[in-house]
């Protein structure tokens, strides 16, 4: 509401609420013991009040300059006791300015100015000829303590303060980190629906737009071989559309479900794409032992845009899709033969498919190389499956 102060601006005026009425409070205790005038060769007047009035307002300083205040503060002391003002003691006037100092930071500075005091205050008192036993053994211990309290409860406020902001200063450290960490996942998922849709959209557009034009060039020609290409594009723009919703169905769920929606075992739709296309396809698969899904995925991924760049780019008429598992990593080899080196060169250059299949690899602490052989273009990966989840 536009009618309350901002959290800022009250975080803003407390500190000075609190100086000024500190030095309230050390100017009207000091006044009170002024006014019992007590001791002294001369009874109180405006200078010794005014004094007092001094001591309370050094307290807006305190915190700017915390040392200074507290030498003006016993230099004070030692000025009125020896224009002959009345006692007021020796921790009451400079309680104030050792806490402040304690308070921030200047702890060496506090204890030096209170072991002062009472150094000077013992000195000249048994100088006078004051009793021993009643100025050490029976006042002493009583300045001591309220002089040592006031330092503490300055130290203690000031350790307090500094924990919280280093516990501040972690909760954002801590919540910077996880918002990288958000981030990151979110761009690590980012690049891997880009990658699902490359591939998948990928090869279906392919398949789909080769069927097309054969599909044209038939028309009117050859009616079997023109509804054997509608029927292949309308296969394919099925799969496609369930890879598309199942996809979609994992993305809408609350939870965080596996978004492996492919496998190996789909094999055989990437293979008949390619045999549809004309090409003489061999695929194998060994595998002796389930794989983690994020490796199947990947396998099933890098076979599928391997065989739609053969599709898209090779001249050659056969294409080998190996896959093989040991105990460690699990090979994936698409070769296709008498492919065309201008050709594949584009391909590699251009587009993100070969970059995309690189990344899956990647991502799995796994390689892979995409390179012409005597027989054709070769693209190999080696995916770890050990260890993965």
């Amino acid at each position: 509401m536009s009618g309350q102060p901002s959290q800022s601006a009250v975080r803003r005026v407390r500190p000075w609420l609190t100086d000024v009425l500190l030095g309230v409070g050390v100017t009207a205790v000091v006044s009170v013991v002024i006014t019992a005038n007590e001791g002294g060769r001369q009874e109180p007047d405006r200078i010794a009040y005014l004094w007092a009035v001094g001591l309370g307002a050094l307290m807006l300083a305190r915190r700017r300059y915390p040392v200074a205040v507290l030498a003006v503060t016993v230099l004070g002391l030692f000025a009125y006791y020896a224009a002959g003002y009345p006692a007021v003691g020796l921790a009451v006037p400079v309680a104030a300015a050792l806490f402040s100092a304690a308070e921030q930071g200047r702890l060496a500075a506090s204890i030096t100015g209170a072991v002062v005091v009472v150094v000077v205050s013992v000195v000249v008192r048994l100088a006078e000829g004051q009793n021993f036993s009643f100025v050490v053994g029976y006042e002493l211990a009583g300045h001591v303590l309220l002089m040592g309290a006031a330092i503490a409860l300055g130290d203690s406020l000031r350790s307090r303060r500094a924990a919280q902001a280093d516990a501040r200063r972690i909760a954002e450290l801590t919540g910077e980190r996880y918002r990288q960490e958000a981030d990151a996942r979110v761009q690590g998922e980012r690049l891997a629906i880009a990658r699902d849709l490359h591939d998948s959209l990928g090869h279906t557009t392919s398949v789909i737009a080769l069927h097309a034009d054969v599909a044209r060039e038939a028309l009117g020609r050859d009616e079997e071989a023109t509804r054997s290409a509608l029927e292949l594009i309308r296969a394919t723009a099925r799969r496609s559309m369930d890879d598309l919703r199942r996809t979609v169905a994992l993305l809408r769920r609350d939870d965080d479900p596996a978004r492996t929606v492919v496998s190996l075992a789909h094999l055989d739709a990437v293979a008949g794409a390619a045999g549809a296309a004309g090409f003489d396809v061999d695929v194998r698969v060994d595998l002796h032992s389930a794989l983690p899904a994020p490796v199947e995925a990947a396998a099933y991924r890098i076979v599928q845009e391997a065989v739609t760049n053969v599709v898209r780019h090779s001249a050659g008429s056969r294409v080998e899709i190996h896959v093989a598992q040991d105990d460690r990593q699990v090979t994936v080899s698409v070769t296709d033969s008498g492919a065309d080196r201008r050709s594949t060169d584009r391909a590699a250059d251009s587009g993100h498919g070969i970059a995309g299949m690189r990344e899956r690899a990647q991502s799995l602490g796994g390689s892979l190389t995409a390179e012409h052989q005597p027989t054709g273009f070769a693209v190999r990966a080696e995916l770890p499956w050990a260890g993965t989840t």
